[in-house]
């Protein structure tokens, strides 16, 4: 019976999965885009672009056009300076070395009611 929930609920599952792969490539070949739509969109970003590259802060740009400093730098995401080229070797940081603890040594013991040879077979 279980088994027969089971594999109802996978059935139903693929299907769902399947109509809506189905779906999304349906509205990909009509020219859709999924995702949430941009904060700055068409000529505000060519506004925005051009006052960045003005030497405005993107702060600035922020509050000006009352979106959040995210969508300014997702505007001007190629004109940002890149923090590592490619060309700069980037040297590996040191790790710091530390000198290993002292932990008191626990004497194991053998529990009582097994025979003499069971943990230690040779002894």
């Amino acid at each position: 019976m279980v088994q027969t929930l089971a594999a109802a609920g996978e059935l139903q599952r693929d299907l769902q999965r399947e109509l809506t792969y189905d779906g999304l490539r349906a509205a990909e070949a009509k020219g859709n885009k999924g995702g949430r739509r941009p904060a700055l969109a068409g000529e505000t970003v060519t506004d925005v672009r051009a006052a960045y590259l003005g030497g405005q802060s993107i702060a600035a740009l922020a509050r000006d056009h009352h979106v959040s400093r995210g969508a300014i730098r997702t505007a001007v995401a190629d004109l940002l300076p890149e923090h590592v080229t490619a060309g700069d070797p980037v040297p590996a940081p040191e790790l710091a070395v530390r000198e290993p603890r002292h932990r008191s040594r626990r004497v194991t013991r053998t529990p009582r009611n097994l025979p003499a040879g069971y943990l230690f077979p040779g002894v």
